[in-house]
Order: structure tokens, then sequence, then C-alpha cells
């Protein structure tokens, strides 16, 4: 019997439930069941206005019967392309509400990866912000399939007087002037639907409520299928392993973005399904990661490594008691032991008696699976398994389980392991296997082992994937935009180590033959990769090289180009 079945983990577990009983509703269903709970709570604050749970129930139907007058029906698709504005928050449960299904993506992609997630997707609509608006319809002839487009604006939401002053602002004078047709606002698609039907609410547990993106085992993006009990289990798993037997009442810091795993289903949902106050953050910056700690004292912050390493950056938190904090979550990429050391240090400095908390998780399973106990840390660990969930370490490439500190590839099975990856059905194959135990594992493709007590410990990904500020970037992707300039022969595309960012993307470029290297070339390529590359995934780096190390088949040795990075940092400290 292999260290997965008997679960000795959960000897740890604490106040803790070893398992949870989950109902068979919709994420609709749950917010609505918060909202007829804590009426006058707040469900959110957008820029210092908040909105209560009575309103937000009102929003989401008012904004479910603009989407019905527009055409939205059972199982349409709609792209979310959007910052955390109240609108993305209002549209994702509205869809959920009639039955559609949230496509959710990064605003600011490029044109073209937005047209192949509206191709992909088949989307029947997008939402984003005004200032994209040039953006998305640049992309309208590209689309295999008609697609509206819904337009919303920021000042709509901002309380008074700073939707007064907003139009005089830097920011809202660098929006372009929006066409005067070829979309609709917003404001006035609620408003027409004030008078439409909404269907009957029979929405199942276990349908498609939202699809979000990833690289699957391959490094390639694919859409990753989740359905409502893996977004619920996931909140009630959130909530019961944090240690509290409920955060209502408490403030969440939704500065996580809704188009990723951890921001959506953490940040967003985990609050709203019991009574907690989401504090959306539409743009992070230091300063106003340092005035909302301030300001509105938010009791909960799940984040990535760099927005812990920001407070350490935070001059005007000098002497700010950090004592209101009762809960620092940290996933979406590696914890260094450095960093956790710097800001546990730094939390006891400004009175908080909170230490960060590592978790584990892949977008195949919503977010995190796994997390710290509260009192049991072991150094390098990433904790122990949700309730209701297993983890195995298996023998890359099989399904056999390896003793105990042994390495080979995590698996994860459980109610948050995702229904499948959109139209690949021979990858969702590969990554969800039955094994000997009956259970559906999900091979997540990552590399680390278990201790004697269900201590999991991650060391690598096994797939090619660069982790930046928390997002994904597949080098695959990038090697093919830079390879299709007319003056590159080859390219490789790499992750180095960054304090801040945890890795930075950095290109190798072989150019054509003729070309000379130079630096008028350099700033070319980065040029075309800007159209066609999203800001956080173009490269900071890029290095000419006459040719690039090869593997004993011929393919690029990316690895050899990594072990030289990491050789030239470490001679430059």
């Amino acid at each position: 019997m292999g260290i997965s079945a008997t679960a000795p983990w959960r000897a740890f577990y604490g106040s803790t439930p070893a398992t949870i009983d989950y109902p068979r509703k919709t994420m609709y269903q749950m917010v609505s069941d918060t909202a007829k709970r804590c009426p006058g709570s707040s469900a959110y604050i957008f820029m210092g206005k908040e909105t209560s749970y009575a309103a937000f129930a009102k929003r989401i139907e008012a904004a479910a019967k603009g989407l019905v007058k527009l055409g939205i029906r059972k199982g349409d698709r709609v792209t979310i392309c959007m910052a955390n504005t109240p609108q993305a928050v209002d549209c994702f449960y509205a869809l959920n509400r009639i039955g559609a299904i949230p496509n959710m993506i990064h605003p600011l992609s490029a044109a073209a990866e937005i047209a192949f997630y509206l191709n992909v997707s088949h989307s029947k609509a997008i939402l984003t912000l005004d200032q994209f608006y040039g953006k998305v319809a640049s992309i309208l002839p590209e689309l295999k399939e008609p697609c509206r487009i819904l337009i919303a604006k920021v000042v709509d939401e901002l309380p008074f007087p700073l939707n007064l002053a907003y139009p005089l602002t830097k920011g809202a004078r660098a929006i372009p002037k929006l066409p005067r047709s070829g979309y609709t606002l917003w404001t006035d698609m609620v408003a027409d639907g004030k008078d439409a039907v909404l269907p009957p609410d029979d929405g199942k547990c276990d349908e498609c409520a939202a699809i979000l993106y990833s690289g699957g085992t391959t490094g390639t993006t694919k859409g990753i299928m989740l359905s409502n009990l893996n977004f619920n289990a996931l909140g009630m798993q959130t909530i019961a392993a944090s240690g509290y037997n409920s955060v209502a009442g408490m403030k969440m810091l939704s500065i996580m973005p809704i188009f990723h795993g951890f921001g959506l289903g953490i940040g967003i949902h985990t609050a709203l399904i019991d009574g907690a106050t989401c504090i959306l953050v539409p743009q992070f910056s230091v300063k106003v990661y340092a005035d909302i700690l301030k300001k509105h004292k938010p009791e909960l912050i799940p984040g990535v490594p760099t927005l812990f390493e920001a407070l350490l950056r935070a001059d005007s938190l000098e002497h700010t008691d950090l004592s209101f904090l009762k809960g620092v979550f940290s996933g979406g990429d590696s914890l260094s032991p450095e960093l956790k050391k710097k800001v546990d240090a730094f939390l006891r400095e400004h009175n908080c008696s909170e230490q960060i908390r590592e978790g584990y998780g892949t977008t195949e399973c919503v977010t995190a699976s796994c997390l710290t106990p509260k009192d049991y840390a072991r150094s390098r660990s990433i904790g122990v398994p949700f309730p209701d969930t297993y983890y195995k370490i298996v023998k890359p490439g099989t399904t056999d389980e390896v003793d105990p500190n042994t390495e080979g590839e995590i698996c994860v099975s459980g109610p948050t392991v995702m229904l499948g990856y959109m139209d690949h059905p021979e990858e969702t194959a590969n990554t969800l296997r039955r094994h000997g135990d009956g259970r559906i594992w999900l091979h997540t493709g990552d590399l680390g082992y278990m201790d004697e007590d269900g201590f999991v410990y991650f060391r690598q990904r096994l797939k090619r994937m660069i982790i930046t500020s928390g997002y994904n970037v597949y080098p695959s992707q990038l090697e093919n935009i830079i390879d299709a300039h007319e003056k590159v022969l080859i390219s490789c595309v790499i992750g180095i180590k960054d304090e801040y960012r945890g890795q930075r993307v950095k290109a190798y470029v072989v150019p054509m033959p003729g070309v000379e290297p130079s630096e008028e070339l350099k700033k070319e390529i980065l040029t075309y990769c800007e159209g066609r590359i999203a800001k956080y995934a173009i490269p900071r780096e890029l290095e000419f090289r006459s040719e690039l190390p090869k593997t004993l088949v011929g393919k690029v040795a990316y690895r050899v180009l990594e072990e030289e990075a990491a050789k030239a940092a470490g001679s430059a400290q």
C-alpha cells in the first residue's frame, strides 16, 4: 500500500476536517445563498466604492438579463478579457446564472493571441475595457465566427467625486476615443435587458462552468474546462485548510488577476461563497498595494512571491501596524526560502504574528490543492493536501507510486481536478489517468517528493515552462513567433532566475545567413514581438548567437543554455 492510500498528512490537519460535504450547486447558486445570508455585508470594494451582497445579487441578475437579450444562451462561450473590475465579476456570475461559459483571458494579451482564444473557444461575445477596443476590433476579420464586442468603462464604477476627476487623469486621456459603432457598452446592454426573461436556474454542479488557459503537459496553450464543483470545492477546501471555520466578514485583497486560477478561484470565488469582501485591484503597483493595506486593512492576502517581495520595497509601510493580517498565502510559483525569511521578518517587525504559508497547485485543478498547515510548517515544503484531495508521487512516465522521499512526478486526485482540455481528448487522456486504485489522477508534469508524513516538496517542472511574476510563459510559443521574423533563422527561449519576477524571459537568436547582429536588429525583433506576444512574456534579454547547442537527436539543447545563463549569473555575483 502506497503512502497516498494511508493519507498520513491528515495527522497535521489540526481543526481542518478530513472531508467536506459539497453542495450540488452552481457557482452562482453558492454566491446567491451568501447574498441571502448576509445582504448588508460588502461583496466587493472597488476604488473605495462598496457594493453590498444584496446589490451584487441584483447586478448579477441585471447583467444576466442583458446577456440573454444580447442572444447569449446556455452553453455559449463568452470571453472575459478584463482587469479586476466590478463588471468582470458581475459578468462571470451572470454567465454562470444562465448556463453560459466564461472564457477567461489576459487583457494585455497581444491581438493575435486574442484572436486565437476567441477562435478556439468559439466565443459569441467578448467583454473588455474601452482602452483595449482598438486591439480587439483589429482582429475581427481573423475570427471564424461572429463575435460581439462589449465595452466596459472603469469610470462607470468609480465613486463620487473620483468619477468626475477621472476623465482629467493622465490614464484616462491616454484611452483612445471610441468610435460611434462596432460595439455595445456594458451599461447599455444591462439597461436593454431590464424586461428580458431569465431561463430556469437549473445548472448542474458537474457542468463546465469556466475555461482557463495553461500549457498542459506539452507546453502549448490549451483551454482547461473547469466545473462548478471544481470552483466550489476549491473555495470550501481553502477556507477549511486556512484554519478558519469561516472567513465571513473578513476582507480579501483580490489583487491576483481574475483570468488566473489563483485570482479567480481564491481571490474572488472563495471570498464570495462565504461572505468575505473582495478588495478589487485592477492594476498592481507598490504604492497602490501599500495604500490599500493601510486604508482597508485586509485580513487575507493570497499572492505570488513577487507580491510579497513588493512589501519589502514599500517605503510607506515603514511604521504601519500589520497586526490585522490573519492569513498570508503564497502560490503560483516557488517561494524561495530566502524571500520567505525576509517577508516573515518584515511581518514580525510590523506587529504581525502570521507567516507566509506556501501552497501549490495547477490550473488543471483551478489553483491550489496543497497548503502549509497553520502550525506545522516544514522547511522547503509546499505543505499537505487539501481535504478530500490525495497526492501521489509516481515514477515519471508511469502510474507506479514511488517510496517516500523519492523524487518523481506529482499526481493529484480530488474534487477540483478539471473536466479535461477543450477539444484535446488525447492530451486529456495523457494527463487524467485512472490508476490501479480506481481513482482518476491528474499527472501534473511537475517533479517533487513526499516525506513519510505526507508533506510535499516541489522540485521543478517536467514540462518546459517559464513563470514570470506568477504568469505562465511557454517558450515553444515564443520561439514560433520569433522564428517567423524574416531575419531570424532559429531561436531558443529560456527562463533566467530573477529576484523580483522569479524568472525573466531571455531569447537566444541566430540571424538568417547574411544578416549581421546589431542593436538595430535587436530592437526590430523586440518591436515585432510587441504586436504578437503579451507584454509580460516579451523577452527582457535578447542575445545573438551564430548557432545554438543541439542534442544528439538534433533538437536545440535549451538546458545547456539554461546552465550557461545560471553560471553567468553566479559568476556575476
